[in-house]
C-alpha cells in the first residue's frame, strides 16, 4: 500500500468554494457496499435510506476563531498564528508564521489590544506551543480559519458550522454536518432514529494532505474528543440489539472506533481523552455500520479511511462517477452515504 494509491485528478472547477442553499439542497451519491450499486439522490432524500430504530451520531464540536493575527513584542514582527489545540489552561499548539523566528521564550502581542503570550515549546513543521494571558479573550480577536483550497470569502460565518454545533474546539468544521437542516434533524428524529451527539474536535490532519510514501508512516495528530456517559449507553444498546450505527462524517467514525477499542463490545463505556486512531484498508470496523461523508482531496487520511470502510475498488468507482457527473468537492461540497 503506498500513498500515490490514493491519488487522483481532481478538476480545480469540482472544489466547492461556496456553500449550497439550502443546506440539505446539496446532490447525494449513495453508495451500496453490498451490490455496488451507485444511485444518484439530494442530501434531502437521506431520510428515504433510514429505517426506525436506526441509530446516527453525529459530532457536536463547533469551530473556534482559530487564525489569530500578532506581533513580537520586541521587535514588531508580524505573526500568524492557527490555533490547533488547547493543551491546558491558557496553552495552545498552533501552526504558525515565520516559524524560524518564533523560538522559545519569544513573546508576542495578539490582535490590537496587545494581549501578553509566549512560545513555551517548540515542536516540528512551524508547530509550537504558546501560552496566552487570557484564552477566553482568543474567541473575540481570531477569525475563522477556511481551509485553504477555499478562495471565496464567507459572508456567513454561521454557514461554517453545523446547526447542533455545540462545544466549541475545532480548526475545521465536520464538514459533512454541513448538510442537515434542524427540518431534516426534525424529519429524521419522527421516524423513529435515535440522533447522538457526541464531540470530536476536528485538528491538523485536516489541512495536511500524507507526504510520506508510504502512509502507515504517516503521523496522525491527536484530536480531542468527549463521549458521555448516556451516549455510551444507547451505543451499548444499538450494538446489542444489531441496530445499525450510522455516523456523520468520518471525524464521528474515527471517534466510535477509537473508543470501540478501548472497550469489550457490545459494552461502551464514558471516554473523555486524545484520539489518534488513523484508519488504513485492512481496519476491521466495530462500531459503524454506515457513514455520510463528504468527497475528499487526493492522498487524504479521510480518502484512505472512506476506501477502508467501503473497499478501494468501490470508492475509486465512486470518485470517477462523481467526477464525471460534475458533484462539488471538499468542505462546501457534495455528500456521500455509504450503506
Amino acid at each position: 500500500m503506498k500513498t500515490n494509491d490514493f491519488d487522483y485528478e481532481l478538476p480545480p472547477e469540482l472544489v466547492a468554494q461556496t456553500p449550497v442553499e439550502p443546506r440539505d439542497a446539496a446532490r447525494l451519491l449513495v453508495v451500496d457496499r453490498t451490490t455496488g450499486q451507485i444511485t444518484h439522490r439530494h442530501f434531502y432524500d437521506l431520510i428515504d435510506y433510514l429505517q426506525p430504530d436506526d441509530v446516527m451520531v453525529f459530532n457536536d464540536s463547533r469551530v473556534l476563531p482559530a487564525r489569530i493575527a500578532g506581533r513580537k513584542t520586541f521587535t514588531g514582527g508580524i505573526v500568524e498564528i492557527l490555533l490547533l489545540r488547547r493543551i491546558d489552561a491558557d496553552v495552545w499548539e498552533a501552526l504558525v508564521k515565520p516559524a524560524k523566528r518564533l523560538k522559545i521564550g519569544t513573546r508576542l502581542e495578539i490582535g490590537e489590544e496587545k494581549m501578553p503570550a509566549e512560545v513555551v515549546a517548540q515542536g516540528e513543521a512551524g508547530i509550537r506551543t504558546i501560552k496566552f494571558q487570557n484564552e477566553n479573550r482568543l474567541t473575540e480577536i481570531g477569525a475563522l480559519a477556511l481551509p485553504p483550497y477555499i478562495h471565496t470569502p464567507l459572508l456567513n460565518p454561521e454557514r461554517y458550522q453545523t446547526v447542533y454545533s455545540h462545544q466549541t474546539g475545532s480548526v475545521a468544521a465536520p464538514t459533512a454536518g454541513l448538510h442537515f437542516t434542524p427540518e431534516l434533524l426534525a424529519k429524521i428524529q419522527a421516524k423513529g432514529i435515535k440522533c447522538l451527539f457526541v464531540t470530536l474536535h476536528v485538528g491538523l490532519d485536516t489541512f495536511r494532505p500524507v507526504q510520506e510514501g508510504d502512509p502507515q508512516h504517516h503521523k496522525i495528530h491527536k484530536e480531542y474528543g468527549f463521549v458521555s456517559l448516556e451516549v455510551a449507553g444507547e451505543l451499548s444498546r444499538a450494538k446489542q440489539e444489531r441496530k445499525r450505527i450510522i455516523c456523520v462524517g468520518t471525524t464521528s467514525v474515527r471517534l466510535l472506533e477509537y473508543v470501540a477499542r478501548q472497550n469489550q463490545l457490545p459494552e461502551i463505556k464514558a471516554f473523555i481523552g486524545w484520539v489518534d486512531l488513523f484508519i488504513l484498508p485492512g481496519y476491521q470496523f466495530k462500531l459503524v455500520d454506515a457513514m455520510v461523508t463528504n468527497f475528499h482531496l487526493p492522498k487524504s487520511t479521510l480518502l484512505m479511511l472512506v476506501s477502508a470502510f467501503a473497499g478501494k475498488e468501490l470508492i475509486d468507482r465512486v470518485y470517477a462517477t462523481a467526477i464525471a457527473g460534475g458533484y462539488r468537492f471538499c468542505s462546501f461540497g457534495d455528500a456521500m452515504l455509504i450503506l
